[in-house]
This record gives C-alpha cells, structure tokens and sequence, in this order.
C-alpha cells in the first residue's frame, strides 16, 4: 500500500484505513456537484482525525445498467484491485455504516492545486497516469473524467469516483485513450497476472472483497478482462459502438 502522508492530513495510508475502519464519523457538509448522495465528513478516534468522503448507499441514485444499491460496493471493489495491482490507485475505501446508513467511505485527498488537470490527462510520459489507464481497463471504469484525477503534492497520482464500474458488457469510457494499442509495460503484465493469480485463489483477499461486492458473472467478466490483455499485451481500444469518452469529459 502506498504510504504517501501529504494527502490524507498526515497519515499514512495503512493507518488511514484502520481509522476509517473504526473512527466516528461526523459530517461536515455535501458536495452538491455530485450525482449522488457524497458527504464530506471528518473521521477521528482521538488522537487522530482526518477528512474523508462517504456515499451512503441511501443516497445512490438509481442507474438503467448497474443494479440499485450497489455503488459503494464497487467503489470498495475497486480499491481491492487497487491495492492486488500494487500501485496505490485508489485512495483507502471501505465499507461500512455510517449516520445516514451502509456506505462507502474514502480518505480524503487533499490535492495539488497547482497542477492543470487538462494538461496532465494528456500526458503520454507519465508512469501513473499510464497505469491508471490500465487500472480502468481492468475494472472496467465507465466514468474516467478529468476531475478524478488527484494530484498529490508528493508526486502520486490517486483517482476517484468508481461507482460505475465492473459491469459484464465492455463500457469503458476515460479520458486516457492515448495508448490505445501500444504495449502495455512490463510493469502492468507482471501486475495483472500477479492479479490473475489472486482471482483463482478462493481465499485470497481480492477473492474475499469481490465476492461480498460483486455478482459471480461481473468476477467472472473481470477475471476475463485481465486474461485478455495478459493474452494480447496492449491497451484496450475504445469499443465502436459505445461512447468512449464520458460526458462531460471534465
């Protein structure tokens, strides 16, 4: 796990998670851009305390192509993949109850301000944001826009806002097309197949966590996507009939 502490108010991520585990939630406000129900809250166990974001599950609005209910599920799911990758995408997610119900809660990532979002979504050298890339491809991410990309001061790359994601049928829909077909690196194939491994292991904690989250056909179609770019060794190609970019694109 990435224990990068400029972005979650000077904890580490391992301790971030514990805390969102067992911490008291308190809410401090909403933000009212989101489609969905996302309260910016404060969780502490004295002495430590830090800003994070919970969706209740109360809150989900309700999609023609994901099953009601199941948002927060996935934005766990995706840490899951997150952390079995090793390359810290996510920021700590868990799942839990909250003042307002079951949810999703999610550490709080303080950003770098100072970078042009736009410009960095365009980026062709850009370790992170390539496996990002991968990362989306992988969970099959519907909603990449520029806006969830965070920037840390630090240097790392985290993304948000994975609700959408790991459907059966092919939906990926980003920003980061720029290496359609090329090579994926030795460091996304040997990533994907240490995932490989964990999704035939039943007892493994990816195992655990998309089986609480998921269906058996969206494990299933997962397990699937990851063979197929072990088996081809390049980055995915927008799907012809299915928008590629999502709306709006920021």
């Amino acid at each position: 796990m990435n224990d990068t502490t400029d972005a979650f108010d000077g904890l580490d991520a391992t301790t971030g998670l514990d805390l969102l585990r067992t911490g008291r939630i308190t809410v401090e406000g909403r933000l009212t851009s989101a489609s969905n129900a996302t309260l910016y809250c404060t969780v502490s166990d004295a002495p430590r305390s830090a800003a994070c974001v919970y969706k209740p599950v109360a809150g989900e609005r309700p999609l023609w192509d994901f099953p009601d209910g199941t948002l927060a599920g996935r934005e766990v799911s995706a840490f899951s993949v997150s952390e079995a990758l090793g390359w810290g995408i996510v920021p700590p997610t868990v799942h839990r109850d909250g003042p307002f119900g079951e949810g999703m809660v999610q550490l709080w990532v303080h950003g770098d301000t100072t970078v042009d979002l736009v410009a960095l979504s365009h980026q062709t050298d850009n370790a992170d944001l390539r496996r990002m890339a991968v990362f989306d491809a992988v969970i099959n991410n519907s909603d990449r826009k520029i806006g969830h990309l965070l920037p840390t001061a630090g240097g790392h790359l985290y993304g948000c806002d994975h609700g959408v994601s790991f459907a059966e049928d092919y939906k990926l829909r980003t920003v980061l097309w720029q290496w359609r077909g090329e090579p994926l690196t030795e460091d996304a194939l040997a990533a994907l197949e240490s995932v490989r491994d964990m999704l035939k292991d039943p007892g493994s904690a990816l195992s655990d966590v998309l089986g609480r989250h998921l269906s058996g056909p969206e494990v299933y179609a997962l397990g699937g996507r990851v063979d197929l770019l072990i088996h081809h060794r390049i980055h995915p190609y927008p799907a012809p009939d299915w928008p590629s970019v999502p709306w709006p694109p920021v």
